[in-house]
């Protein structure tokens, strides 16, 4: 089913949960997918840097089909934006800001959430079109940043990635954050390599509990 932008914008800020899945075993991810999405995150994004990245996004969207929201991570430049929309996704996520990827985007109709960290990056990223400006990299500044940032720039949207857990989850949201990116809270090394699917489920189920807690109506 083809869904246009404002409707695949709209689902991410519905859900609010981005879980991003960067991990070393391809043949992993659509177990760590389905596992996810059994937890109730529905938004998910595989990052370029797995290996066979393209291919898995082909894999995984006819697995899933529309159940959920597939984007395509680390995305460094148009040419590996336009193939990952060809392959299946919705959304493509950024560490940086790079007018090209976002122009891409718009050509194909899918959103986009290009990085930055600066008040004048993400201003920057924002004036190019970014649909949401991930803020990247978060931990080592927390929620309190992101709620000075966004005195001056509230009507930019901003979605922290990294340094989100169920200790700084409420406090990334009550700053303003319109969505958070979360990995490796999920993708513990010693729960993929047991194949402990279940334990990763019960986990993205705690993180949605805490978005349904916070927002009731999402």
């Amino acid at each position: 089913m083809s869904r246009t932008h404002a409707e695949l914008l709209n689902r991410l800020l519905t859900d609010r949960l981005v879980a991003i899945l960067r991990v070393d075993d391809p043949d992993l991810v659509v177990d760590l997918c389905e596992a996810i999405a059994a937890g109730g995150i529905r938004s998910m994004e595989i990052t370029m840097t797995v290996p066979n990245a393209l291919e898995l996004l082909r894999t995984v969207r006819e697995k899933l089909s529309d159940d959920i929201l597939l984007g395509a991570g680390t995305i460094l430049d148009a040419t590996t934006a336009r193939l990952a929309i060809l392959a299946g996704a919705d959304f493509l996520v950024s560490p940086h800001t790079d007018a090209e990827i976002i122009r891409t985007a718009k050509r194909y109709g899918k959103p986009s959430c290009p990085g930055a960290f600066t008040p004048t990056e993400i201003l920057q990223a924002w004036e190019l079109g970014a649909d949401i400006v991930k803020l990247f990299p978060s931990d080592p500044i927390g929620p309190q940043y992101l709620k000075n940032v966004r005195g001056p720039l509230p009507q930019i949207r901003l979605m922290p990635t990294g340094g989100v857990t169920l200790d700084t989850i409420h406090s990334f949201f009550q700053a303003g954050a319109c969505a958070v990116g979360i990995g490796s809270v999920l993708c513990r090394s010693g729960w993929l390599k047991a194949g402990n699917w279940q334990a990763i489920t019960d986990e993205s189920r705690k993180y949605v509990e805490v978005v349904q807690s916070l927002f009731p109506a999402s």
